[in-house]
Protein backbone atom coordinates (compact mmCIF):
# COMPACT_ATOMS: atom_id res chain seq x y z
CA UNK A 1 0.00 0.00 0.00
CA UNK A 2 2.84 2.33 0.87
CA UNK A 3 4.36 1.67 -2.58
CA UNK A 4 1.11 2.77 -4.25
CA UNK A 5 0.97 5.96 -2.21
CA UNK A 6 4.62 6.68 -2.99
CA UNK A 7 4.06 6.02 -6.72
CA UNK A 8 0.98 8.25 -6.74
CA UNK A 9 2.80 11.07 -4.94
CA UNK A 10 5.85 10.73 -7.20
CA UNK A 11 3.68 10.86 -10.32
CA UNK A 12 2.02 13.97 -8.94
CA UNK A 13 5.42 15.53 -8.31
CA UNK A 14 6.57 14.70 -11.86
CA UNK A 15 3.35 16.11 -13.29
CA UNK A 16 3.80 19.29 -11.30
CA UNK A 17 7.41 19.61 -12.50
CA UNK A 18 6.30 19.06 -16.12
CA UNK A 19 3.60 21.72 -15.82
CA UNK A 20 6.07 24.17 -14.27
CA UNK A 21 8.49 23.51 -17.14
CA UNK A 22 5.70 24.11 -19.65
CA UNK A 23 4.83 27.43 -17.99
CA UNK A 24 8.48 28.48 -18.20
CA UNK A 25 8.61 27.46 -21.87
CA UNK A 26 5.38 29.32 -22.64
CA UNK A 27 6.65 32.43 -20.83
CA UNK A 28 9.96 32.19 -22.69
CA UNK A 29 8.11 31.89 -26.01
CA UNK A 30 5.92 34.89 -25.18
CA UNK A 31 8.99 36.89 -24.14
CA UNK A 32 10.81 35.87 -27.33
CA UNK A 33 7.83 36.97 -29.43
CA UNK A 34 7.64 40.30 -27.62
CA UNK A 35 11.36 40.86 -28.19
CA UNK A 36 11.04 39.97 -31.87
CA UNK A 37 8.12 42.38 -32.33
CA UNK A 38 10.03 45.11 -30.51
CA UNK A 39 13.20 44.59 -32.52
CA UNK A 40 11.33 44.59 -35.84
CA UNK A 41 10.07 48.16 -35.31
CA UNK A 42 6.55 47.01 -36.12
CA UNK A 43 5.12 50.15 -34.50
CA UNK A 44 6.60 52.14 -37.40
CA UNK A 45 4.53 50.30 -40.01
CA UNK A 46 1.03 50.95 -41.29
CA UNK A 47 -1.47 49.35 -38.88
CA UNK A 48 -3.78 48.04 -41.61
CA UNK A 49 -0.90 46.37 -43.45
CA UNK A 50 0.31 44.81 -40.21
CA UNK A 51 -3.17 43.44 -39.47
CA UNK A 52 -3.50 42.00 -42.97
CA UNK A 53 -0.09 40.37 -42.67
CA UNK A 54 -0.99 38.95 -39.24
CA UNK A 55 -4.07 37.30 -40.78
CA UNK A 56 -1.76 35.45 -43.17
CA UNK A 57 0.92 34.63 -40.59
CA UNK A 58 -0.77 31.36 -39.61
CA UNK A 59 -0.89 30.32 -43.24
CA UNK A 60 2.84 31.02 -43.50
CA UNK A 61 3.53 28.92 -40.39
CA UNK A 62 1.56 25.96 -41.77
CA UNK A 63 3.12 26.08 -45.22
CA UNK A 64 6.67 26.52 -43.90
CA UNK A 65 6.26 23.65 -41.43
CA UNK A 66 4.69 21.44 -44.09
CA UNK A 67 7.40 22.16 -46.65
CA UNK A 68 10.20 21.51 -44.16
CA UNK A 69 8.39 18.39 -42.96
CA UNK A 70 8.48 17.08 -46.52
CA UNK A 71 12.20 17.87 -46.69
CA UNK A 72 12.70 15.84 -43.51
CA UNK A 73 10.55 12.99 -44.85
CA UNK A 74 12.52 12.86 -48.11
CA UNK A 75 15.87 13.05 -46.33
CA UNK A 76 14.98 10.40 -43.76
CA UNK A 77 13.65 7.97 -46.33
CA UNK A 78 16.52 8.49 -48.76
CA UNK A 79 19.08 8.00 -45.98
CA UNK A 80 17.34 4.79 -44.88
CA UNK A 81 17.01 3.39 -48.39
CA UNK A 82 20.18 4.62 -50.06
CA UNK A 83 22.58 5.88 -47.41
CA UNK A 84 24.64 9.01 -46.96
CA UNK A 85 25.44 9.38 -50.67
CA UNK A 86 21.80 9.73 -51.69
CA UNK A 87 22.06 13.43 -52.54
CA UNK A 88 24.97 12.99 -54.94
CA UNK A 89 23.69 9.77 -56.49
CA UNK A 90 19.89 10.08 -56.45
CA UNK A 91 19.14 13.77 -57.09
CA UNK A 92 19.32 15.21 -60.59
CA UNK A 93 22.33 17.29 -61.49
CA UNK A 94 20.08 20.27 -62.27
CA UNK A 95 18.59 20.32 -58.75
CA UNK A 96 21.95 19.65 -57.08
CA UNK A 97 23.63 22.46 -59.03
CA UNK A 98 20.86 24.97 -58.25
CA UNK A 99 20.89 24.08 -54.54
CA UNK A 100 24.70 24.10 -54.33
CA UNK A 101 24.85 27.50 -56.04
CA UNK A 102 22.30 28.94 -53.60
CA UNK A 103 24.26 27.59 -50.66
CA UNK A 104 27.53 29.02 -52.03
CA UNK A 105 25.88 32.41 -52.56
CA UNK A 106 24.65 32.41 -48.97
CA UNK A 107 28.09 31.42 -47.65
CA UNK A 108 29.44 34.70 -49.05
CA UNK A 109 27.31 36.52 -46.49
CA UNK A 110 28.77 35.07 -43.31
CA UNK A 111 26.99 37.75 -41.27
CA UNK A 112 23.56 36.29 -42.14
CA UNK A 113 21.84 33.11 -41.01
CA UNK A 114 21.69 30.37 -43.63
CA UNK A 115 18.55 28.53 -44.73
CA UNK A 116 19.54 25.25 -43.17
CA UNK A 117 22.30 22.82 -42.44
CA UNK A 118 21.37 20.39 -45.19
CA UNK A 119 21.55 21.17 -48.90
CA UNK A 120 17.93 20.01 -49.35
CA UNK A 121 16.85 23.27 -47.66
CA UNK A 122 18.18 25.11 -50.72
CA UNK A 123 15.76 23.34 -53.07
CA UNK A 124 12.50 24.78 -54.36
CA UNK A 125 9.24 23.26 -53.18
CA UNK A 126 8.64 21.79 -56.65
CA UNK A 127 12.08 20.17 -56.61
CA UNK A 128 10.90 17.91 -53.80
CA UNK A 129 8.28 16.34 -56.10
CA UNK A 130 11.01 15.82 -58.68
CA UNK A 131 13.25 14.07 -56.14
CA UNK A 132 10.36 11.85 -55.06
CA UNK A 133 9.44 11.04 -58.67
CA UNK A 134 13.00 10.21 -59.68
CA UNK A 135 13.22 7.83 -56.73
CA UNK A 136 9.69 6.52 -56.83
CA UNK A 137 10.66 2.98 -55.84
CA UNK A 138 11.63 4.34 -52.40
CA UNK A 139 8.39 6.30 -51.94
CA UNK A 140 5.72 4.07 -53.49
CA UNK A 141 4.95 2.36 -50.17
CA UNK A 142 4.02 5.73 -48.67
CA UNK A 143 2.33 7.64 -51.49
CA UNK A 144 -0.49 6.56 -53.83
CA UNK A 145 1.11 7.81 -57.08
CA UNK A 146 3.64 10.31 -58.34
CA UNK A 147 0.78 12.06 -60.15
CA UNK A 148 -0.96 12.58 -56.79
CA UNK A 149 2.25 14.05 -55.33
CA UNK A 150 2.82 16.37 -58.29
CA UNK A 151 -0.80 17.57 -58.30
CA UNK A 152 -0.70 18.25 -54.57
CA UNK A 153 2.62 20.09 -54.77
CA UNK A 154 1.53 22.11 -57.82
CA UNK A 155 -1.65 23.18 -56.02
CA UNK A 156 0.12 24.02 -52.77
CA UNK A 157 2.95 25.81 -54.54
CA UNK A 158 0.52 28.36 -55.97
CA UNK A 159 -0.66 29.31 -52.49
CA UNK A 160 2.85 28.98 -51.07
CA UNK A 161 4.22 31.50 -53.54
CA UNK A 162 1.51 34.03 -52.70
CA UNK A 163 2.23 33.77 -48.96
CA UNK A 164 6.02 33.64 -49.26
CA UNK A 165 5.93 36.82 -51.35
CA UNK A 166 3.79 38.79 -48.88
CA UNK A 167 0.45 38.26 -50.60
CA UNK A 168 -2.95 37.43 -49.14
CA UNK A 169 -5.00 34.32 -49.82
CA UNK A 170 -8.75 33.97 -50.08
CA UNK A 171 -10.48 31.68 -47.58
CA UNK A 172 -11.06 28.97 -50.23
CA UNK A 173 -7.31 28.88 -50.90
CA UNK A 174 -6.65 28.56 -47.17
CA UNK A 175 -9.20 25.72 -46.96
CA UNK A 176 -7.51 23.98 -49.90
CA UNK A 177 -4.17 24.15 -48.06
CA UNK A 178 -5.76 22.61 -44.98
CA UNK A 179 -7.38 19.77 -46.94
CA UNK A 180 -4.14 19.06 -48.82
CA UNK A 181 -2.06 18.93 -45.66
CA UNK A 182 -4.63 16.76 -43.94
CA UNK A 183 -4.63 14.36 -46.92
CA UNK A 184 -0.82 14.24 -46.97
CA UNK A 185 -0.48 13.56 -43.25
CA UNK A 186 -3.15 10.84 -43.37
CA UNK A 187 -1.35 9.24 -46.30
CA UNK A 188 2.21 9.48 -45.00
CA UNK A 189 1.40 9.18 -41.33
CA UNK A 190 3.42 12.22 -40.30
Amino acid sequence: MLDKIYAFAFKGFLSSEALDSLKILNNKTANDEAQIIDRLSIKNLDDELVQRARRMSNVYVVIAAFENGIRQFVTKLMLEKHGATWWAQKVSEKIRTKADNRRKDEEKNKWHTSRGLSVIYYTDFGDLANIIGNNWDYFEDYLPSIEWVKQMFDTLEKSRNVIMHSGELAMEDIERIGVSIRDWTKQVGA
